[in-house]
């Protein structure tokens, strides 16, 4: 595995578990960047903490499948 991907599988990881704790726990998220109690900041940060799981599932995700696969050569047979 390259440095990159091991830099985008650790990323993708990190904002992984960032984005499920936004999405278990909205309340705790909201206290600690101090946005007030409503329906709408709940709301809101439940769809980020989605979009930040499923970021960070893909990133992780590719980044595994590109480092354990070999590549496709296309080129490889000649024409018929």
């Amino acid at each position: 595995m390259t440095s990159a991907n091991l830099l985008f599988t650790l990323v993708g990881a990190v904002v992984l578990v960032a984005g499920l704790a936004t999405l278990l726990r909205p309340s705790l998220v909201r206290a600690m960047l101090g946005i007030r109690a409503s329906a709408p900041a709940t709301h809101g940060l439940l769809i980020a903490g989605m979009m930040l799981t499923a970021f960070g599932l893909l990133l992780g995700g590719f980044a595994i499948g590109y480092s354990t696969t070999k590549p496709l050569d296309m080129n490889s047979q000649s024409a018929k």
